[in-house]
């Protein structure tokens, strides 16, 4: 990458453009603008829309640094507020279909396949009755 390269990469993400149209705009490797970018600090977000890079989703507000993993919410108010606000977006697969052994009603369960009851009160009742 020449010098003219880098400081065209470091203009146009100060601009706010993505990896991918840097690259295209020099025509270089997406790779070799993203390496760049990361060296040089430039790798942080390139909009002020929530959801972006190193913006909480729900929030808006900047994201700290995570050693392991990439942030996506700046708390867990956020990132519960998100999902209930966005219910279509869970990918659950494992959601197994119940008839409650002591009420009868039918209800869905998310991950525990060996349910009988469909709440705790039922649960209790139950219990109460048989004496176990």
């Amino acid at each position: 990458m020449t010098n003219l390269q880098k400081s065209e990469v470091a203009r146009l993400r100060g601009d706010g453009m993505s990896y991918n149209r840097i690259a295209e705009a020099l025509g270089i490797s997406k790779d070799t603008v993203k390496s760049f970018c990361r060296r040089n600090g430039l790798g942080g977000a390139v909009s002020c829309e929530p959801g972006s890079a190193g913006l909480c989703r729900q929030c808006g507000q900047p994201l700290g640094a995570s050693a392991h993993k990439t942030k996506r919410f700046c708390r867990d108010a956020c990132r519960m507020a998100w999902w209930r606000a966005h219910p279509e977006r869970l990918n659950r697969r494992a959601v197994y279909h119940f008839t409650c052994a002591r009420c009868g009603a039918g209800f869905d369960s998310y991950g525990n396949k060996d349910r009988k009851y469909c709440s705790r009160a039922c649960y209790a009742k139950a219990k109460a009755v048989s004496g176990t």
